[in-house]
């Protein structure tokens, strides 16, 4: 972990210039008597970094002082930039390994792609935290040491124990192969099998995690996409699934599909309103679907969606109308 922090520090000072020992503690998540060490290790190596005194003063190398990786061009750079700033890595606790690697490439290319590569990665921002509605996306916290395990776990090739508490059940220990590590908007999932029937876990469920030495009965290699697409398949065909109706604006037609499970069918009134048969994992998640767009949907069947969304609807009225 030193010699990573050293180097983070190295190139922390090759793309700043100079930097007090309180921004580099900052920065590498570290106490500043750390930092200070850290300076004192670096002169020991032979690494000229000096200390500027003062009220702007601090670290800082000498000029010149620098690698360079060749092999690289424009677009390249470019498509490692635009990469290191997407958020997936964050779901599987590679955020700050992401980071430093991006680090390191920016300082390592050429005089001549670094300034336009970094200043073209500046124009483009991927997967932002908000959308136009300001709508956060919600990243889901995974401790660090349970992604760790699990990473362990995955790349070795080892069984793995984990602490899982699905949905509407007490948490319960298990023992499972891993496959792969899966991330859609920024939610992470383990892909294993269990007993030799297919199993997906939400990484956020997993309360503890423990790799085995015993090796996990799996293929030698995967073709994780393909295995995603089958899994989610499955998914949006089992379960206590219903079918609903809807009579939906079309301004709000995105909103719908994005949280139903698929659309089995599609037509416009003559209102200029859409038709939608749209199927949601069960009863719970429909009525949620349909009361997030209020008056811009309406549920044409079945009648018991319909009925439930009435009954909420005059409950909330009842409250307001009790307060008045």
């Amino acid at each position: 972990m030193r010699a990573d922090r050293l180097v983070s520090l190295v190139l922390l000072l090759r793309q700043h210039g100079r930097l007090s020992a309180a921004a580099l503690a900052r920065e590498l998540e570290v106490s500043t008597r750390t930092v200070l060490r850290d300076i004192e290790a670096l002169s020991a190596a032979g690494v000229p970094v000096y200390a500027e005194r003062g009220r702007h003063g601090g670290f800082a190398l000498l000029p010149g002082f620098r690698t360079e990786l060749t092999g690289l061009n424009h677009d390249e750079a470019l498509a490692l930039l635009v990469a290191g700033s997407r958020r997936g890595a964050q779901a599987l606790g590679l955020g700050s390994a992401l980071a430093s690697a991006m680090l390191k490439v920016v300082d390592a290319l050429p005089e001549s792609y670094r300034d336009t590569a970094a200043g073209a990665a500046e124009r483009l921002l991927i997967d932002p935290e908000i959308d136009l509605l300001s709508r956060r996306q919600v990243t889901e916290e995974v401790p660090d040491a349970i992604v760790a395990e699990v990473l362990r776990a995955v790349f070795a090739g080892h069984k793995l124990r984990i602490h899982y508490a699905a949905v509407d059940q007490a948490p319960k220990w298990r023992t499972v192969d891993p496959i792969g590590l899966v991330t859609v908007r920024d939610r992470g999932y383990l892909l294993a099998t269990r007993s030799g029937a297919d199993r997906t876990y939400r990484l956020s469920r997993i309360l503890a995690a423990e790799e085995l030495a015993e090796p996990a009965q799996r293929p030698d290699r995967v073709d994780l996409d393909r295995a995603w697409q089958e899994r989610s398949r499955r998914f949006r065909t089992g379960g206590d699934q219903v079918t609903v109706l809807v009579r939906v604006d079309p301004a709000r037609r995105e909103d719908l599909v994005s949280t139903a499970l698929a659309v089995r069918a599609e037509e416009s009134d003559s209102d200029g309103r859409l038709r939608l048969e749209v199927t949601f994992q069960d009863p719970r998640h429909a009525e949620w679907a349909l009361w997030q767009l209020t008056t811009d949907a309406e549920a044409l069947s079945p009648q018991w969606l319909r009925d439930s969304l009435r009954n909420r609807a005059a409950a909330i009225a009842a409250r307001y109308a009790a307060s008045s």
